[in-house]
């Protein structure tokens, strides 16, 4: 179901209101509309950050999550133990 945006009158951001309303799961879940998902780039895994300004709850794209990748190279740097200098290991990677 398609619904249109209609612009904030007391927001300084890009703020929209949707006309569509949500209920919240047992587990407290809650479906983000396909429009602002698509729009943010918010896919399945995609971290968000949660912050409360009275009664209103802001939900937004965390700016710079770690790849997964990162986060193993994070865990594992300085855990190296061999003492062996760089061109000896590429040597034992070489065929002969």
């Amino acid at each position: 179901m398609q619904h249109e945006p209609s612009r904030s009158p007391n927001s300084r951001w890009e703020s929209y209101w949707y006309d569509s309303n949500m209920r919240v799961t047992e587990k407290g879940q809650v479906t983000i509309p396909k429009e602002l998902r698509d729009a943010l780039g918010i896919g399945a895994g995609t971290e968000v950050e949660f912050e409360r300004r009275k009664d209103t709850i802001v939900v937004r794209k965390k700016a710079t999550a770690a790849s997964r990748g990162a986060l193993l190279v994070d865990r594992m740097r300085g855990r190296g133990d061999i003492g062996m200098t760089t061109d000896e290991i590429m040597a034992l990677t070489r065929a002969d």
